[in-house]
């Protein structure tokens, strides 16, 4: 079994219940999820939009190979409505207000992007792990560290009397 971190981001729709639904299709299809983080609300992160981001990060237990679960996540977002994934534009300059890196981001019912995969570097034209960019966003890496901490380290809240 395989320990894979997906995060899960949604600023358009009914954001909330399209990450229960991902979230269920994740399970039933990549493998057992096994912790997800709090969901967060975000500011978009590379374009400018008025819709703002629910986020949330996963840890799955998987038999799946990086790219079977890239296939198996790029299929759930196209069933919950995604039309495009994010694409690759090299005449973009980064640190333009609407696009960041080289790619053109837009508003979008779910993106779920890998973000670790045990310990394992993958560098394809399709794929990279650890994710590039996530040491740079906040929304990824707060519920991240929520999930990577000891059950006993996590707080629950106390009923009042």
């Amino acid at each position: 079994m395989h320990s894979v971190y997906l995060a899960l981001g949604s600023n358009i729709g009914d954001r909330a219940r399209t990450m229960w639904e991902a979230v269920r299709l994740i399970g039933e299809n990549v493998g057992t999820v096994a912790r997800m983080s709090s969901l967060m609300e975000s500011e978009p992160w590379g374009f400018c939009s008025e819709n703002s981001f629910l986020n949330a990060v996963l840890l799955c237990y998987s038999e799946k190979t990086p790219h079977e679960i890239l296939a198996v996540t790029q299929q759930i977002e196209r069933m919950l409505g995604r039309e495009k994934k994010t694409a690759d534009n090299p005449s973009t300059a980064a640190g333009s207000p609407t696009k960041a890196a080289g790619r053109e981001y837009s508003d979008r019912p779910i993106d779920i992007d890998i973000l670790l995969y045990d310990d394992l570097t993958v560098c394809t034209p399709e794929l990279t792990i650890p994710h590039p960019l996530m040491t740079e966003r906040d929304f990824v890496m707060k519920p991240l560290e929520e999930i990577r901490k000891p059950v006993s380290d996590i707080s629950l809240p106390v009923g009042k009397k």
